[in-house]
């Protein structure tokens, strides 16, 4: 990749690897809906994702995206529809004119937050959201699944736990991904040959991890990180939270509960959790 294009880089996540990228793509190009602060002494492109000609200048003469962009957490339908999913068509469909050669996408665990945290999933697990922004990961992967096959654009979804150095809690002692490591799978994605579109789970090499990272692993993903290491510090965090019985089940946590009203008990009777992922 000569000039790559990072979407979302004034979000917590983007701000957090630039210089790292930097240091790896030295042509690395920044987006965002308002101009940043620090530039880091990078090219800086402003671009509303719901605007499709404002998207379109953003991915010109770009060789490859790095989408973090959009909208970041649960929220309305019509700020998660606009910012997540017209968004991100317009990024799609701008790169495909623009003839951008390969595209990450910033899915999430929230794509498939309904699973049991006793369960461990692949990639190939059906998406299993757990709120609106959920929902717009999952239409994220598989618009790129479909510009993957039909226009010959090498795409990876990576569904990102939570990214920074140590576990924000226990829940996060099986999700987090560490900066270094998220910058791995964003270059496998970037310059690995084989991708056509692939599945990733965006964590590091955590001892109590719920996801199956095989096929990451297939193209030589090898993350330095275990979040097991800074154990003492997530459960003291921990005992700072609030007990919740629907978020503490799944595991998307508390993107769970968020304007939770089935009944659970009946929900777990009937739910049929002998899924084999086993293959």
């Amino acid at each position: 990749m000569k000039r790559v294009l990072l979407t979302g880089a004034g979000g917590d996540v983007g701000q957090r690897i630039t210089p790292l990228l930097k240091a790896i793509y030295p042509d690395l190009v920044l987006s965002d809906m308002k101009p940043l602060p620090n530039t880091h002494g990078l090219p800086f492109r402003q671009a509303e994702l719901s605007d499709l000609p404002s998207v379109k200048a953003a991915v010109a003469d770009i060789d490859g995206i790095i989408h973090l962009g959009g909208y970041s957490i649960e929220g309305p339908w019509e700020t998660i529809l606009n910012a997540n999913i017209v968004g991100c068509y317009n990024l799609f469909e701008s790169a495909r004119l623009a003839g951008v050669k390969r595209i990450i996408f910033a899915s999430s665990n929230h794509a498939a937050g309904f699973y049991l945290r006793e369960e461990t999933i692949p990639a190939e697990a059906p998406p299993l959201p757990d709120s609106r922004y959920g929902v717009s990961k999952a239409f994220g992967e598989a618009l790129g699944a479909l510009y993957a096959m039909k226009h010959g654009i090498g795409v990876t979804s990576l569904r990102i736990g939570n990214v920074g150095e140590v576990p924000l809690d226990v829940r996060r002692l099986s999700i987090m991904l560490h900066p270094e490591d998220l910058v791995q799978l964003i270059r496998i994605g970037l310059e690995h040959p084989d991708i056509v579109n692939e599945v990733f789970y965006g964590i590091s090499g955590n001892t109590r991890a719920w996801y199956d990272n095989t096929r990451a692993e297939k193209f030589g993903y090898r993350p330095k990180h275990d979040a097991e290491t800074q154990l003492k510090h997530a459960e003291a965090e921990q005992k700072k939270l609030s007990p919740d019985t629907v978020a503490d089940a799944y595991q998307g946590g508390g993107f769970c509960s968020i304007e939770y009203t089935a009944d659970m008990a009946t929900i777990m009777d009937k739910l049929d959790r002998t899924m084999d992922f086993s293959g």
